[in-house]
């Protein structure tokens, strides 16, 4: 029986997952993974890390079914979008990779966006410090030398891609993060490339997701015990895979990702910037396809911050906040730890608690947390109503997904229902192994991608609704009152 690899190199973790030819998973694998912040704004990570958790992982698959790898047809990789690894002629990492979260290319994407205003509408949005773009700005002024050095930028599931296959490729849903691409085109943008002082030569040759990017090098495949044809799709970055794994492939299929960051992501059938709300107007990993979507750069890790604080487990923080819920909280906290992209644009903003008594509990700063998270997400709906689009219902998926408590507040602040599928917690991996399965097989990608089952909809509760909407008004204030404190520290 075929069985396809899906491998997410993500920030806190790859994740490996194996499926079968019916779709369910026969091994999964995790393997953490450390980020480096050596300076304030900085965010980075080795990319030899990445490969050699892969490599654990792939171990990892191999000890639990070993059968079943040795078995796999292709591999579909997935991972964080944005990040910049620069490669020298040799194809070795020149620098530590620097991440989607990092915020220190803050003037060189307003540069971007003031000299090259007409860019905005190709490139889908408008720069930002975690686009691939103002990072090569900011390193050709602070480290020429390695900015001299760069022969090729990749994006960080395109250097396993490297690995795999010998060859420096990308596909259309990550290389749309870099602001490098023209997304109606789903081709790199000479003007764009030539603002940041690159040409088409520093970049990968471009597929789509669910085509074949090559096969695994024969040394390789020895080493995992792997046929020698095994195929590597394109993949996609992880929203957009994301988004494959749950089958939202058609037109307005919606979902909220609740990972170590946070989308609200809406498949469009057609290119749809709108560059002036901060929604992010993507090419989709499957042809033909584009998406809308508003970016979070705080999700769950806000909640793994909270329990890291408070030595607490984090299920054993759910239930007890849980258990002593009421109502909406009177503490407010603003989300921003590692600075916020959508509504804001702001790598200055901090997380902060407000309210704060001599009878805060800790089940108060929890619920606090929570509910910070999801009026992020109001802020997300409400930039896609700027854009035009209107959310009714979405999915939901990511470790975050997993606590149908968290998903019934969510529901309630954003007033719409929202569906909870089997295996949403496995979200890019999975969805890299359908684009795996469509590179391998040529199916179609609506046989493949179907949706799954829906284990519960939460619909919001209308006390709650009315009682979060003033909750979110007061959120709002907080950051516009705090803002120039932000900027000053």
């Amino acid at each position: 029986m075929p069985h396809y690899l899906g491998i997410d190199v993500g920030t806190s973790a790859v994740k490996a997952i194996l499926v079968d030819e019916r779709q369910a998973a026969v091994a999964e694998a995790d393997v953490p993974l450390q980020v480096s912040r050596p300076r304030e704004l900085w965010s980075e990570q080795d990319p030899e890390a990445w490969w050699q958790a892969v490599q654990s992982a792939v171990e990892g698959l191999r000890t639990q079914n070993p059968s079943a790898l040795a078995d796999i047809r292709g591999i579909g990789l997935s991972g964080q979008m944005h990040g910049a690894v620069l490669l020298d002629e040799a194809g070795r990492p020149l620098r530590p990779a620097i991440l989607w979260n990092d915020g220190r290319s803050f003037g060189e994407a307003e540069e971007l966006r003031h000299q090259h205003p007409e860019l905005s509408h190709a490139m889908g949005v408008i720069p930002m410090p975690g686009f691939t773009a103002p990072k090569l700005l900011w390193l050709a002024r602070h480290e020429p030398e390695t900015f001299r050095a760069v022969r090729k930028v990749l994006l960080p599931k395109d250097y396993i891609r490297l690995k795999l296959t010998g060859s420096a490729m990308t596909e259309m849903s990550d290389a749309a993060g870099t602001w490098w691409l023209d997304e109606a085109a789903r081709d790199w943008s000479d003007a764009a490339l030539a603002a940041t002082g690159l040409t088409r030569d520093h970049m990968g040759d471009l597929v789509e997701g669910s085509q074949p990017s090559g096969t695994v090098r024969p040394e390789v495949a020895r080493q995992w015990g792997l046929r020698d044809d095994v195929v590597v799709a394109g993949g996609g970055g992880d929203a957009a895979a994301g988004a494959v794994g749950l089958g939202a492939i058609e037109d307005g299929s919606a979902f909220i990702s609740l990972g170590t960051s946070g989308q609200l992501f809406v498949t469009t059938r057609d290119f749809s910037p709108a560059p002036e709300a901060l929604v992010h107007s993507f090419c989709h990993a499957v042809p033909g396809r584009w998406f809308q979507m508003a970016a979070m750069l705080n999700g769950a890790s806000c909640l793994a911050w909270a329990a890291g604080l408070l030595k607490a487990d984090i299920g054993d923080l759910l239930r007890q906040t849980e258990a002593a819920y009421q109502a909406p909280s009177g503490l407010l906290f603003l989300p921003y730890l590692a600075g916020e992209r959508t509504p804001h644009n702001d790598p200055h903003a901090r997380g902060v608690f407000f309210g704060l008594s001599p009878e805060t509990r800790q089940t108060d700063l929890v619920q606090a947390v929570l509910e910070g998270v999801a009026f992020s997400f109001a802020d997300a709906k409400q930039c896609l109503a700027q854009a035009g689009t209107q959310l009714t219902h979405a999915g939901m998926i990511g470790g975050g997904s997993r606590s149908t408590f968290w998903t019934r507040i969510f529901a309630s602040v954003l007033n719409v229902p929202l569906m909870r599928y089997e295996g949403s917690d496995k979200g890019p991996a999975f969805g890299a192994a359908r684009l795996a399965r469509l590179a391998s097989t040529g199916e179609a990608p609506d046989v493949v991608c179907t949706t799954p089952k829906i284990l519960e909809t939460i619909e919001p509760d209308p006390r709650l609704v009315e009682l979060y909407a003033p909750r979110v008004e007061a959120f709002r204030s907080l950051y516009r009152v705090l803002k120039p404190e932000f900027a000053r520290m």
